[in-house]
């Protein structure tokens, strides 16, 4: 069995994100004009929702994007913000193998929502067989946030996301009033 022939092998078992034979549902027609710089500035976290969500707004204030987190990225994402302590981060194992390998991740765009969830496209440089990852934001906003990494949203995705956080904290709110839909077999969490 050829190196190839073990690689591919182990292609079929898989199938991430960043394959990208299958097709996408995500937006890849926007302009670079149309894509707004988003910075962190906050996390909403609030006894009501079991859904932190980390709040990235453009400079000029008029755009604030919801970005839905896991209560880990949250935590994450408070300890490399501190300012009264010296920096933690799990991400620095991460950082030091991609600046090993060459790879540096120019950028992180807001492509696309699938049912409750935000997808990112993390654009990159040096690695030798893609250009670009798909990932679920939750999953790779502290990494960017610790890399400095500019992150894109266009004001279409923002509106979107918006109504999406409504209906998380919807959902979640309608759980509180009534425990008993929140059993292990519902869909809800």
């Amino acid at each position: 069995m050829s190196v190839n022939d073990s690689e591919n092998k182990y292609l079929n078992i898989i199938s991430p994100d960043f394959f990208f034979a299958k097709p996408q549902d995500e937006r890849v027609d926007f302009q670079e004009k149309d894509l707004i710089e988003l910075k962190p500035y906050g996390l909403s976290i609030a006894n009501d929702t079991t859904r932190p969500f980390l709040i990235l707004k453009d400079d000029s204030g008029l755009y604030t994007l919801p970005v839905g987190i896991s209560q880990i990225e949250a935590g994450v994402a408070l300890t490399q913000s501190s300012v009264s302590q010296s920096p933690m981060t799990p991400h620095k194992f991460s950082e030091m193998l991609l600046g090993s390998l060459d790879i540096k991740i120019e950028r992180c765009v807001f492509v696309e929502i699938k049912g409750l969830h935000q997808y990112v496209r993390v654009y990159m440089t040096g690695h030798p067989k893609y250009q670009s990852l798909k990932l679920k934001a939750d999953e790779a906003m502290s990494l960017c946030i610790h890399l400095k990494v500019p992150l894109f949203a266009t004001k279409d995705f923002i509106q979107k996301s918006k109504m999406m956080t409504a209906e998380v904290s919807g959902i979640a709110k309608s759980l509180l009033a009534r425990p008993e839909f929140a059993g292990k077999n519902n869909l809800c969490h």
